[in-house]
């Protein structure tokens, strides 16, 4: 079966991997500081904090911005579950807004009519890998004083109007997964513009100990001493990670390319192919192609999908709305809430896209695809 995503691991991520193991530290120490500081350069110089997936990442990022019960997060329903689960986790309401209907981003016209003084948080995701309109949703964030998100699971490399990812929104959450654009096996960070959301990050992710002595409030203790003024979690990425991150860091520019071309023969390849609609990118972006998410007319999605699969390509689907799980609908959520969402969704088709897959296997895919679709 080949696979719509896989990890691109090369002999130096090994011997990078290895060193550590021969070394002192295996858990929190210098390969961690590497990392973070590589991928706080990378999203705009930006203080980075890792973590230990791209689910807690974005728990860190909402207890830092204080969101808990009584608040609102408005986000969007094309993205994996994790995004809106973390702030329902500690307390918040969600408020879906709709995508917009061709690129499945959050529509920032539907996120103004829903924003109000109970909005906390604007969480966007940069689906399939574009960034989302962040000039309009900052905009209105200011106007309601709440804080944007962004949800950059799909789009570490990406730009928009000239600025990387990391430095669009107030905080943002990165995912090191196996199939995202680079990996640290399991793995994520938290990269926030203002140095308190970083450090409220940090300590939240260890366990909450603050180390400051000058916010010490006992005083009375020795050169040991560390306290905890609010409960955190452990989600301390290990310099094992960490050192694979670091070498595939040092790919990140190969990856973007060949991602974009596999996009551009795929592009040219389903063009002209019936029963087809591939992605659409708009002129403000530079994205790194996570997914390559073409949506399949007529009500013929699950029919392709199973050909396809039972052809050996392992296309996927991404993503179910958010608030047709069970966990959302049981607390009231009803179907048609977002309806363009709900459209991508009962079209959207990811066909396989990896840096490693070679343009014979994307013919191939396009091979099946046009066989499924006669």
């Amino acid at each position: 079966m080949l696979p719509y995503g896989r990890q691109s691991i090369s002999e130096d991520d090994i011997a990078a991997v290895a060193a550590i193991l021969r070394g002192d530290w295996l858990t929190t120490g210098p390969a961690v500081a590497a990392f973070e500081a590589e991928i706080g350069r990378l999203a705009g110089g930006h203080r980075a904090v890792s973590a230990t997936s791209g689910t807690a990442a974005l728990h860190m990022a909402y207890a830092a911005a204080g969101v808990g019960p009584g608040d609102e997060v408005i986000s969007t329903p094309m993205t994996f579950v994790a995004t809106t689960a973390m702030a329902s986790l500690l307390g918040a309401k969600i408020v879906f807004a709709d995508v917009e209907e061709d690129t499945a981003l959050i529509d920032p016209a539907a996120v103004d009519t829903l924003a109000s003084d109970r909005t906390k948080v604007i969480a966007a995701v940069d689906y399939a890998g574009s960034p989302a309109d962040y000039d309009a949703l900052g905009s209105i964030a200011g106007r309601v004083g709440a804080l944007t998100l962004d949800d950059a699971a799909h789009s570490i490399g990406s730009t928009y109007k000239g600025r990387p990812v990391g430095d669009l929104a107030d905080l943002t959450t990165f995912s090191f997964f196996p199939t995202k654009n680079l990996t640290t096996g399991e793995g994520g960070a938290v990269v926030a513009k203002d140095p308190a959301l970083a450090q409220r990050a940090h300590e939240f992710h260890f366990i909450g100990l603050v180390r400051d002595r000058e916010r010490f409030q006992i005083t009375t203790e020795g050169p040991w001493h560390q306290e905890v003024h609010e409960f955190g979690v452990n989600y301390r990425l290990t310099d094992i990670a960490s050192a694979l991150g670091l070498a595939q860091l040092q790919r990140l520019e190969q990856f973007k390319s060949r991602r974009a071309e596999i996009t551009r023969r795929y592009n040219e390849a389903l063009a002209g192919l019936d029963g087809v609609r591939i992605p659409v990118q708009r002129d403000d972006v530079d994205p790194i192609r996570h997914l390559y998410p073409v949506r399949i007319l007529d009500g013929r999605r699950r029919e392709v999908f199973e050909k396809m699969r039972a052809d050996g390509i392992g296309v996927q689907v991404n993503y179910m709305p958010v608030y047709w799980h069970p966990v959302y609908a049981n607390a009231g959520y009803q179907r048609g809430l977002c309806p363009n969402a709900e459209r991508f969704y009962a079209e959207e088709l990811s066909l396989p896209i990896f840096p490693d897959l070679t343009d014979a296997q994307v013919d191939q895919v396009v091979e099946v695809l046009a066989r499924a679709l006669r």
